[in-house]
């Protein structure tokens, strides 16, 4: 035995996880935004992000990452931002965000 991870032990079984033993995080994608309507956050499913505030669409854009229920942001000048979901609440920095229910 080398040592080497393999694919498949002798029984034939994979030792390589798979998606549904993964923990899955929580379903982000969808506009989430203030208690106040101000501030306008679209999670889109590609990873990316694009807020607005007030107004001003598109105020800040760029991509996050998901782990567990934590989000990490880089926005595209670089600046970096984290959020958690807790409760269907995205706690983003100072920001309390709420998840925008379509129509019923």
């Amino acid at each position: 035995m080398t040592g080497r991870p393999t694919d498949t032990d002798r029984s034939g079984n994979s030792d390589r996880s798979t998606d549904h033993d993964r923990p899955t995080p929580p379903d982000v994608a969808g506009t989430w935004v203030t208690a106040d309507g101000y501030i306008r956050q679209q999670l889109l499913p590609n990873g990316r992000y694009d807020e607005a505030r007030g107004d001003r669409r598109s105020a800040y854009t760029g991509r996050y990452t998901v782990t567990g229920s934590h989000l990490d942001y880089v926005d595209d000048t670089g600046f970096t931002a984290t959020g958690d979901i807790r409760d269907g609440v995205l706690y983003h920095e100072h920001l309390v965000l709420y998840r925008e229910q379509g129509p019923s």
